[in-house]
């Protein structure tokens, strides 16, 4: 079993061909790690834009890439993933990256180049990121923010050319030793995903409000009501109205001859539907005229 370490740098511009911006692997990077955490080998691979045809400014400026490169040491994509592939093989290795941004892009040009989100030679995968922050102290009531590889690496002593910085095999380097400083083999576990045959398509699902009185997914005459004050069973008065991706309407309670403006707030995710539900009182004279 090894740990496979990869980073991608990648390019955002407009693709016509997708009619969108999106972003575009140009570089692999990867350190391979054996149970002893020794580095054991290392991938490198340039990868030929197919739907950016032009490098945008941040990319040039942040990578230091140029197109000239990408020209004279550039492949296609589904080549460079071929010996990516290849490389990393073994059903046990985990497959590890700072932050899941970069495993986010991998699935959407895997789904661009060949039609599937799905990235069959990977089974297992660990947040790095994720689990380097478990190790990081917050005061109480701080923000439990992610942070940048550079950061984690001060926090963690570990050294860095900052001028290496974002390119693809530098990054793991840098990941590898973050990672090497709080090793804990069964800890890790917990933070290990086994990828299943809906664990990509789970990453590029996006959530979203219901705001259809037809959606298959959510009926809102179905949703029960209870007063804030003596949850007794609302009634509701009249029919809802979509407000900023909210359904509104009024309910009356009977026993604290109160009237309330509902809003009902539906999320589908990809398992289910999160229904959320908030009230506020009406003023008498606006809760007599729904009355009325």
């Amino acid at each position: 079993m090894y740990y496979i370490i990869f980073d991608f740098e990648w390019n955002n511009a407009y693709s016509h061909a997708v009619h969108n911006f999106m972003n575009e692997i140009i570089e692999i990077g990867a350190v391979k790690l054996d149970e002893k955490l020794n580095i054991v080998d290392t991938f490198k691979q340039m990868v030929t834009p197919q739907f950016t045809k032009k490098l945008s400014g941040r990319c040039k400026r942040l990578t230091g890439i140029t197109n000239e490169e990408l020209k004279e040491n550039g492949v296609k994509f589904n080549s460079a993933f071929s010996d990516f592939s290849r490389w990393s093989a073994g059903d046990n290795n985990v497959f590890m990256s700072w932050s899941n941004s970069d495993l986010y892009v991998l699935s959407t040009n895997f789904l661009q180049n060949n039609g599937t989100c799905k990235v069959d030679f990977m089974h297992n995968y660990c947040d790095v990121q994720k689990y380097c922050m478990s190790f990081v102290e917050r005061e109480k009531g701080e923000p439990n923010n992610q942070i940048a590889l550079s950061k984690c690496a001060e926090l963690f002593d570990v050294e860095i050319d900052v001028e290496k910085l974002h390119r693809a095999l530098a990054d793991c380097y840098v990941t590898a030793e973050c990672f090497k400083k709080v090793y804990d083999k069964k800890r890790l576990e917990g933070f290990i995903n086994h990828c299943d045959s809906t664990f990509f398509e789970r990453l590029l699902y996006k959530p979203y409000y219901i705001t259809d009185f037809d959606s298959k997914h959510f009926d809102v005459y179905n949703t029960e009501l209870q007063c804030p004050k003596c949850e007794k069973k609302l009634k509701p008065s009249g029919k809802y109205i979509i407000q900023n991706k909210s359904f509104k309407g009024a309910a009356k309670c009977r026993r604290c001859h109160k009237t309330y403006w509902v809003f009902i707030r539906a999320k589908k995710t990809y398992d289910d539907v999160i229904v959320k539900t908030h009230y506020v009182e009406m003023n008498k004279k606006r809760a007599r005229k729904i009355s009325d």
